[in-house]
């Protein structure tokens, strides 16, 4: 048997815009699918799994085929180990934020995070910044804001064409937590 290894598996699109999966009915989707240790974590589409020594890229290619023949849809997702997580949440460069601010952290396919920063559209300051990281876009945005944001409408518009899914920073440190 192969040792259990962590693994995190990010979902994108679900529980919103009419795309609604129970987290109970992912748990045992992936249950069902060879994962061990399956865990939850909220309702935005977090699995902590053990999956053995596997290749992200080959698990994530078995996760979307997965959930698609499951709940079918033409499932996207991300998978990460805990070290490459821990990586990206220590990259945050926004110190500071104020309890009136949201810190995101935007996840898209390699290469893209340049285009996604550089070429949104002039920000206000005083209302959010981005920064790309290895991978993903920080984002910092007043809270209220998000959506009708410059960088969240340019966002919406983006994941269109490419692979984009944002998480909070503080589901990020759940997820992180629950690989003890």
């Amino acid at each position: 048997m192969k040792p259990d290894v962590k693994h995190i598996i990010l979902l994108r699109g679900v529980n919103v815009g009419g795309r609604t999966i129970k987290m109970a009915d992912l748990k045992t989707c992936m249950e069902n699918g060879g994962f061990r240790n399956v865990i939850t974590v909220l309702q935005t589409g977090n699995v902590v799994v053990d999956a053995g020594k596997a290749d992200s890229e080959k698990l994530r290619l078995r996760v979307e085929k997965l959930l698609g023949d499951t709940f079918h849809y033409p499932a996207k997702v991300l998978a990460l180990s805990p070290a490459e997580l821990e990586t990206v949440i220590r990259g945050y460069p926004f110190q500071n934020p104020g309890p009136d601010v949201h810190r995101y952290v935007v996840f898209t396919e390699k290469g893209f995070e340049e285009t996604l920063a550089h070429q949104a559209p002039p920000l206000d300051a005083s209302v959010e910044a981005v920064s790309p990281g290895e991978g993903v876009v920080y984002w910092r945005v007043r809270k209220g804001q998000t959506l009708d944001s410059v960088f969240g409408k340019y966002m919406a518009k983006a994941a269109a064409k490419q692979f984009i899914t944002n998480r909070n920073l503080n589901t990020l440190e759940k997820i992180l937590a629950k690989c003890g």
